[in-house]
């Protein structure tokens, strides 16, 4: 399985991000020991929501809409 995941940050909620693994707890706390130079500075980070895809190619296609312009909007009325 493949993950799609969205992240939000506690200690400042307006900051959200948006990721692809295939191993959603190992990448977790990456995140959150500050392993990831992306979200590093925004310590701690809560997981908002992910979806699982069985084929690797469909995972990266909708990481790469939700970081589009319609995709943000489409997570800020649905996901977030």
């Amino acid at each position: 399985m493949y993950y799609v995941y969205m992240l939000r940050s506690i200690s400042s909620p307006d900051q959200t991000y948006v990721g692809y693994t295939a191993d959603l707890r190992s990448r977790m706390r990456t995140h959150n020991t500050g392993g990831s130079c992306h979200t590093a500075k925004f310590l701690p980070w809560t997981l908002v929501t992910y979806t699982a895809f069985p084929a690797k190619i469909r995972a990266l296609q909708f990481e790469t809409y939700l970081k589009s312009h319609s995709g943000k909007a489409f997570a800020a009325k649905r996901l977030l």
